[in-house]
């Protein structure tokens, strides 16, 4: 059955350009075809080097995998030498491969010296096939031009992918014909592949390029890539034995044409592989590092421009990907060259404690994720805390996004940058600093900063998500696995820091900085812990500590509360920096609170709360689990969401200190 075509848009224009580069390709080849090897090289080289100044995006790409290959092994300077030098390289490899084609095939006896066919026909003998794993380097199509580099008497094929100009393609399959080479278009399926390997011949696949969804995620060069694991699948279904076979410079206008065997990597010395790993991995990873010695042999010959290291879109985690990832044995994940994330933090307290089980989920996401976060560095110390953050970026209240990008410039390249913000201020922090891959909800003004949008589920007729699903939308959408949950879990050092002494400490959090709304009554709050004073009979020689805790700017509230309470009231608001105030937090049996930030902090630390609502949602920001305890009375005017009532505060009046109390001796209770 024929495939169906998409007529173009434009058939006429896509003619002239099917023809234009048709017989520009023959007038080069003509060209070259009238110049000695050397000199065409040369000219390569001229060519190579103005393509280096004028084409600044290829450049930056082929820059940025020099840095990946070589991080720690090579200075930046020398990579930025090799980067020109590969350029230069490229210009005088295809030029010299145009001449060779072009019909000066018989110089390749002068220019190219071969080497490892001695162990080719041992690894051979008794008619067995040969998978060759071709890397782009060098003048590599001269390898299909002289069949007297393989075996003789073995039929030759090469498993392709069809040119997009119909012509050329034509030129190209006549030639290989000619040559007496078959070629196999891949999407055509293996069989035809395996026939010629079953029958003792030599296929060839160029097997060094990024192998997006088809791929198997392993280490090419130390740094995960999608890897193709065609050859393997070839040998394990034919037997045939697997080589590398490279083309590399030696001299202007000389090569060497290497045969090389590829053997799987197994495990020696007990080293265990993380996750699976099975025959089919190891002969993958086994011409994986036969192409990672060939790049190293002669970098400047190889094809740096192609993009090796892409960033899979949109799930760049790689928790779902279709082949998943192998990792051989004795690496471990903390070997991998890193996955750079940047993750921008809400600005809220609460926000930030919500986000935390997404930042979870993404740090899991992929074993070679190195985790930054930008976050008002007021909260720094918040995110220090979880384990999964690698690393922290303060911003400052005056920094302006140009100064936060030179923070992350400071520090380093990102991969990936995802944004739990929604203003564009926060995008064009990333923007600026060159992440090469942002990720956000397209909030309004910001959507040319961003890379991928993130779409946000629309409930229609069912309860509002919790504020903790917004976030982990982000996270599902680039492939984090959020049904695990652990992401969920308290940030650990609750266990060591309570104290088990005669003293039991009870939180309270009176005050809200959104506003008076959500703030329930002091004198309520005075008048619930009069009632459980005096119900508390301080058995055991037991007492109560009411722990007040609050924002510096609810100082006067702190000291207003703290009289009211008297001489159990331990006044701490306004007085603790955010690593203060979360030992403190750990400190307390449970909490007494309002919707606030430190709220979220405690439910984030593991301390239970009876949290009061008023003004606000709790099936959209009540602390999350079976441990804390939700006081709101439903009014008609329920959730209103505003800083302040404007009517008779209603919704928090309903709640009575008798009603908070009983709470509070019910788990005083349980204790």
């Amino acid at each position: 059955m024929s495939k169906s075509v998409k007529p173009s848009k434009n058939p006429l224009g896509k003619r002239a350009s099917n023809c234009f580069g048709y017989y520009g390709f023959r007038g080069v080849e003509w060209l070259t075809g009238k110049l000695s090897p050397t000199t065409a090289f040369r000219l390569g080289e001229f060519c190579g080097g103005i393509a280096y100044r004028i084409l600044p995006g290829y450049r930056k790409l082929a820059l940025r995998n020099l840095r990946i290959a070589f991080s720690g092994e090579r200075k930046d300077e020398e990579l930025v030498a090799m980067n020109r030098q590969m350029f230069s390289r490229m210009g005088a490899n295809f030029l010299s491969s145009i001449r060779f084609s072009g019909g000066r095939a018989e110089d390749i006896a002068t220019c190219i010296d071969v080497k490892g066919r001695d162990v080719l026909n041992k690894a051979t003998e008794n008619n067995r096939g040969v998978v060759m794993v071709i890397t782009h380097a060098g003048p590599w199509e001269v390898l299909t031009l002289d069949p007297s580099f393989y075996i003789k008497g073995r039929k030759l094929a090469a498993v392709y992918q069809a040119l997009g100009n119909p012509r050329l393609n034509q030129l190209v399959l006549n030639r290989r014909a000619q040559m007496g080479i078959e070629l196999l278009d891949r999407r055509d399926g293996l069989n035809r592949a395996a026939d010629v390997l079953k029958e003792g011949g030599v296929v060839g696949i160029l097997a060094d390029q990024h192998a997006g969804d088809a791929g198997v995620f392993m280490p090419f060069m130390g740094r995960l890539a999608s890897t193709t694991n065609l050859p393997a699948l070839l040998a394990k279904r034919t037997g045939a034995a697997v080589f590398t076979l490279s083309v590399t410079s030696v001299s202007p206008a000389k090569w060497v044409v290497e045969f090389a065997e590829v053997s799987p990597t197994l495990a020696q010395d007990g080293a265990k592989a993380v996750g699976k790993w099975s025959p089919l991995d190891a002969m993958t990873d086994g011409a994986s590092r036969g192409i990672e010695a060939v790049i190293r042999r002669s970098p400047a010959d190889w094809f740096w421009v192609h993009n090796r290291w892409k960033t899979p879109n949109p799930e760049f985690l790689l928790t779902n990907h279709r082949r998943g990832i192998r990792i051989p044995p004795g690496v471990a994940a903390d070997d991998l060259k890193p996955f750079r994330i940047v993750l921008r933090s809400p600005n809220w307290l609460g926000d930030a404690c919500m986000a935390m089980p997404a930042v979870r989920a993404i740090k899991r996401g992929r074993p070679d994720a190195e985790l930054t976060v930008i976050a008002p560095s007021k909260f720094a110390d918040i995110w220090r805390a979880l384990p999964e953050v690698d690393a922290i970026i303060p911003r400052e209240g005056n920094d302006s996004p140009r100064g936060v990008a030179a923070k992350l410039k400071a520090v380093g390249t990102f991969d990936a940058g995802i944004l739990l913000t929604n203003s564009p201020r926060t995008a064009m922090e990333m923007w600026f600093a060159g992440v090469r891959r942002i990720v956000g909800y397209p909030a309004k003004w910001r959507k040319v900063f961003l890379n991928q949008f993130i779409p946000e589920k629309k409930v229609v007729n069912g309860p509002p998500p919790h504020h903790v699903e917004y976030y982990l939308q982000i996270a599902h959408r680039i492939g984090a696995d959020c049904s695990d949950r652990s992401i969920f879990e308290a940030i650990p050092g609750r266990d060591e820091a309570l104290k088990n002494d005669a003293t039991i400490r009870i939180g309270i959090c009176a005050g809200a900085e959104y506003g008076s709304a959500k703030r329930w009554p002091l004198e309520r709050y005075a008048e619930m812990t009069k009632l459980v004073n005096d119900a508390f009979d301080g058995s055991a020689g037991k007492k109560i500590e009411w722990v007040l805790f609050g924002a510096p700017g609810e100082k006067e509230l702190g000291e207003e509360l703290a009289g009211k309470i008297g001489d159990s009231a331990n006044n701490l608001v306004g007085k603790t920096s955010i690593t203060e105030l979360m030992d403190r937090l750990r400190e307390c049996e449970f909490i007494v609170s309002n919707d606030t930030g430190t709220m979220h902090l405690a439910a984030t630390l593991g301390v239970p709360a009876i949290a009061i609502f008023g003004s606000t949602e709790p099936r959209w920001t009540r602390p999350l689990g079976k441990i804390h305890t939700i006081l709101r009375e439903h009014v008609e005017c329920s959730p209103c969401f505003l800083r302040e009532c404007p009517i008779d505060f209603r919704c928090m009046k309903a709640i009575t200190p008798e009603r908070v109390a009983g709470e509070v001796n019910a788990r005083l209770a349980a204790l």
